[in-house]
């Protein structure tokens, strides 16, 4: 157990109130132009915050939160690591590439036994998002794990394509169908059977996260385990025809289909095979690897559970220990600020609604289920809604702002964090207006923390994990927004690679300065800004304050 005694700032004691941190989830900095939706929402409490409080900007993408080169989008998962953590570690992305790249993967136990049961005749199945979003997953890896495969005399293997559209541009899935169909060709020249097997929409197939949507996870199982599903002779094919029946669909919501010949599937999941879900991010890997690997199962009619190997391109939940075999091992984020100061037993409340729950406390506690400590911790999740995002774009932020309220009139809580997720999953459906209104309820939101904030002479950060709602249509190179063939602007649904803002908002203290001394200021040293604000020094190996006194 943790031993760190917490030493109090000699130049400030902290505010009588609590220390909330906010974070505006996909709310980032953009062009200010017609595809900023944070620009065009009305939004008089961010932007008095951003004249008035101490306001500065943050690095939310790329080497800034451990991804492999500053093209790289952030994402909420490595945003809430590094807020969390307070140092910015590699991330999947960079890990897995870097174990390809000096061959470590294919040295680990879990490829040897994946491809040694292929060997020994069965089917080696992969699994997972097709795309080179490289959020939770990049098409690179899964075609090195084919090609290698093939080099490894395994003869029968069988992919399983959820189609992205999310972090890449919404209608996309055909370049990376056909890009990995060329490759499946190239290597049955070589007398093996290679096939895509059955797919679907990542929004409506297998990659649901914190139990918000348990049904997409049946689809899956019944599409890729027991071969059920509208057919089609290709997965080109099944794309379009679902684009003719739905104009205007984009990849993430497509339905599943499955892959037949002479009206049998091509590639169902069977007894004796194996199975690598090579999607390298957690959050949308856990619930399927539970329908694989748990014995006791309840959250739909599994059926008869087939004897696979099944394994993940990393070990998605430490604490769970899931998956139990996984290609390269996550990084290993230890004494994140939440357990420091729940060792010290500072009293803390983390609450967001599904969608982000796992964020405030999962990944914002460096990849580990369950609290550090049951006293001094409370976590609370509201319920998300299951329509449409664009159709309810304020989701839960009110009820949200209420409970937190309620929670922490108690005096109970020192610090709390929260996420409001409508700025990314509204900006993931690229509906531009919807994601305007959005923006506008979380705003509305910021009010009434400030107000509380007034009330109990606390403090109050603001920022945001990474941007998205700030950049809804694509732009080219030159900066002008860019158009399809047909002259409409082209709608964006991933992350952007723009700043996010930060400001502290503290009526009545005064004495607190920006450190000059952070020339770059990123996500990481979010931690020890909020140790101080609290009253406290931060630990020694945390990136610096973005305070001075």
């Amino acid at each position: 157990m943790t031993t760190w005694q917490l030493k109090k700032l000699s130049q400030f004691n902290g505010p009588a109130g609590p220390v909330i941190t906010c974070i505006m989830d996909g709310v980032g900095l953009g062009k200010q132009d017609e595809s900023d939706a944070v620009f065009l929402a009305r939004t008089p409490n961010l932007d008095w915050l951003t004249k008035n409080a101490l306001y500065t900007t943050l690095g939310a993408h790329g080497v800034a939160v451990g991804m492999p080169t500053n093209a790289d989008m952030g994402n909420s998962e490595v945003g809430h690591n590094a807020l969390g953590a307070g140092r910015i570690y590699d991330q999947g992305a960079k890990l897995v590439q870097e174990a390809i790249n000096d061959g470590s993967i294919y040295a680990s136990d879990a490829w040897k036994q994946t491809t040694g049961r292929a060997r020994d005749g069965a089917t080696l199945h992969f699994l997972g998002l097709l795309s080179d979003g490289n959020v939770h997953s990049h098409i690179g890896h899964l075609k090195s794990m084919l090609q290698r495969a093939d080099a490894e005399g395994v003869q029968k293997v069988r992919v399983h394509v959820l189609l992205d559209g999310r972090d890449v541009h919404e209608t996309s899935g055909l370049l990376y169908v056909d890009d990995l169909e060329e490759l499946l060709s190239a290597l049955n020249t070589k007398g093996r059977d290679y096939r895509i097997a059955s797919g679907g929409g990542r929004m409506k197939v297998t990659m649901d996260r914190y139990e918000a949507e348990w049904h997409m996870v049946e689809t899956g199982w019944k599409t890729h385990v027991k071969g059920e599903g509208r057919s089609f002779e290709s997965a080109r094919q099944a794309v379009e025809t679902f684009r003719a029946e739905t104009p205007g669909i984009g990849d993430q919501n497509l339905p599943a289909f499955v892959i037949a010949q002479g009206g049998q599937p091509v590639g169902r999941i069977q007894d004796g095979d194996a199975v690598v879900f090579f999607n390298f991010r957690g959050d949308r890997a856990i619930e399927i690897t539970q329908a694989f690997e748990q014995e006791v199962f309840d959250k739909f009619e599994r059926g008869p559970k087939p004897n696979v190997v099944y394994a993940g391109m990393m070990q998605y939940d430490g604490d769970l220990k899931l998956p139990n075999l996984f290609l390269v091992a996550p990084p290993h984020i230890s004494e994140s600020a939440g357990e420091f100061l729940a060792r010290n037993g500072v009293t803390q409340l983390a609450i967001s609604e599904t969608q982000k729950y796992g964020h405030v406390t999962y990944f914002w506690n460096g990849n580990r289920s369950g609290k550090f400590d049951d006293k001094s911790e409370t976590y609370i999740e509201i319920p998300s809604d299951t329509l449409p995002f664009e159709e309810r774009p304020w989701m839960k932020s009110a009820e949200i702002t209420d409970r937190l309220l309620t929670e922490l009139k108690t005096g109970k809580y020192k610090t709390a964090r929260l996420n409001y997720a409508n700025g990314d999953m509204v900006g993931h459906t690229g509906h531009r207006d919807a994601a305007i209104l959005a923006v506008e309820a979380v705003d509305l939101e910021l009010g009434r923390l400030m107000r509380f904030i007034e009330q109990a002479k606390g403090i109050l950060i603001v920022t945001a994990d990474h941007g998205n709602a700030d950049e809804m249509y694509d732009h080219n190179k030159d900066g002008s927004l860019a158009k399809d063939t047909e002259g409409h602007l082209k709608v964006k649904t991933s992350h952007t690679l723009n700043k996010v803002p930060f400001a502290i908002y503290a009526p009545g203290i005064t004495g607190l300065k920006l450190n000059p001394a952070v020339e770059k200021p990123g996500l990481g040293n979010y931690a020890a800004t909020a140790f101080n604000l609290l009253g406290y020094e931060a630990p020694p190996d945390h990136l610096p304050s973005l305070l001075s006194f």
